[in-house]
């Protein structure tokens, strides 16, 4: 459950930033505050609907892949994703407020945006999954009125080994090398 919290609200912190982009610097989308439900309907649809779209089409073009090139191949993969990112706009869309006008600033700009979005999220979501995740732990850990894994982690007393690194680190010699040195 902790995960799918963790992934979920991630991802909808980035998407509601994407949302707000897409509506900033596109002129044929109006986003404003839809940009919050709108967030959710993206989350919801890029964790669960996307995968099954994609695999549904990625199914239908697979009976034909024999009777295309390398060239052909690619061109098709990029299309079925781009269809994807497609029906996932206009599924956002059409179940919030945003607004979308023109054919080319509404429908085709904004998925190809998704895209680009999608491909960033994919290079960077293990670091912000795991920070979201300390974050969560942390919080769960005060309302349950203990102290976080951080926190218990940064007020654990220290062990001998650590401590005996640290005396190392001051003058740069270990326990026994400073035994050694007061036998002479």
């Amino acid at each position: 459950m902790r995960a799918w919290i963790v992934r979920f609200a991630s991802l909808y912190i980035f998407d509601l930033v994407v949302l707000l982009l897409i509506g900033w610097l596109t002129p044929g989308v109006s986003v404003g505050w839809a940009a919050f439900w709108a967030a959710v309907i993206l989350t919801a649809a890029t964790i669960w609907l996307k995968p099954l779209i994609h695999r549904w089409f990625r199914g239908m073009a697979a009976k034909s892949q024999n009777r295309r090139t390398k060239i052909g191949e690619k061109l098709v993969q990029y299309g079925l994703v781009f269809v994807v990112a497609l029906i996932v706009w206009v599924l956002v869309v059409v179940l919030t407020r945003v607004n979308v006008s023109g054919w080319f600033w509404g429908y085709v700009l904004p998925p190809v945006a998704l895209l680009i979005a999608w491909a960033i999220y994919d290079l960077i979501d293990d670091r912000i999954e795991a920070r979201a995740g300390v974050l969560y732990d942390s919080a769960t850990a005060r309302v349950r009125g203990g102290r976080s894994t951080v926190d218990a982690v940064a007020q654990a007393p220290d062990s001998p080994a650590a401590s005996a690194g640290r005396r190392e680190l001051k003058d740069g010699l270990t326990d026994e090398q400073r035994r050694m040195l007061d036998e002479l």
